[in-house]
């Protein structure tokens, strides 16, 4: 670990950083100082950057850059950096290619050649799991669901068989919706924490059944506001299926192949650990020569 040095913004880079989610002040010491020595900030949006920059009396260009013009601006970055220009990526809030735009422009980058450094800062996602109380050692990060009824509930039912911890974003003209669906699909005694407003005046962390979640929005229209994280726990691990289940399966297979073969078979089959099928199929191999 280094002492904190100010390190130099070199040329011919381009910087990642992220920036506060919320509060301006939760900017780190080295994103200021890359903003300050860059040439250009690639924004997401030049409005809602100029707020920052402003702030800090960071007067470099800004260029913007989003979902509908990121890959001709790419080659305009790596055109600047061919330059010698020092080049910086931000975001509206938070960290540049995460649910947001930049990952076209970061792996263009690369491939022309250039240096790619990140700059850590703040994180709605890790903001949100540090203060849920959330204690799943793993957690699958969704990002947005899709926008259509349809699209959403099949792909909740597809994360349903994942047995971590499932973190989402989802914006204020979805999240009742979003909670319906994810109450409909994984059931309504999962638990889930509703994180709101990060680092902002009203920011709200609640804790719930997701089965209370659409009730809890509905009690006050000004929960339905701001950017949202939404953190549903593990639901109950599923009991492990009972000896006897892959009884048939075994009978049949123990009738026709040596005891070795058809433990194999059954495995490929079930996906059953072998020590447990290979006790079973003893005992059933027992029972039909009694």
């Amino acid at each position: 670990m280094t002492r904190g040095e100010p390190s130099p913004v070199l040329a011919r880079t381009l910087y990642v950083v992220a920036t506060p989610i919320g509060n301006l002040r939760d900017i780190s010491l080295r994103a200021l100082d890359v903003l300050g020595q860059a040439d250009i900030i690639a924004a997401e949006d030049t409005r809602t950057t100029s707020t920052l920059t402003s702030h800090y009396g960071i007067t470099a260009r800004l260029a913007s850059l989003h979902e509908h013009n990121e890959r001709q601006r790419a080659e305009e970055v790596i055109a600047w950096l061919g330059e010698g220009k020092r080049v910086a990526l931000v975001t509206d809030a938070g960290t540049p290619a995460i649910s947001d735009p930049g990952a076209v422009l970061v792996r263009a980058v690369i491939e022309a050649g250039f240096a790619v450094v990140p700059i850590p800062g703040a994180s709605a996602l890790i903001a949100a799991l540090s203060a849920s109380g959330v204690a799943a050692s793993q957690w699958l990060f969704c990002g947005f669901l899709p926008a259509t009824a349809g699209a959403r509930t099949k792909e909740i039912e597809r994360l349903r068989a994942y047995d971590c911890a499932l973190v989402f974003y989802e914006a204020p003209h979805r999240i009742a919706a979003t909670l319906e669906a994810l109450a409909a699909v994984l059931g309504p005694e999962r638990e889930l924490v509703i994180a709101r407003e990060l680092t902002k005046k009203f920011e709200t962390i609640h804790r719930c059944a997701l089965g209370a979640a659409a009730g809890w929005l509905a009690a006050d229209a000004n929960r339905n506001r701001g950017e949202f994280v939404l953190i549903v726990e593990p639901g109950a691990p599923s009991p492990p299926p009972a000896l006897e289940s892959n009884d048939a399966l075994l009978s049949a297979l123990l009738a026709e192949l040596p005891l070795a073969q058809s433990v194999r078979i059954a495995v490929a089959a079930t996906g059953e650990p072998k020590n447990r099928l290979y006790e079973r199929a003893l005992t059933l191999k027992k029972a039909i020569a009694d």
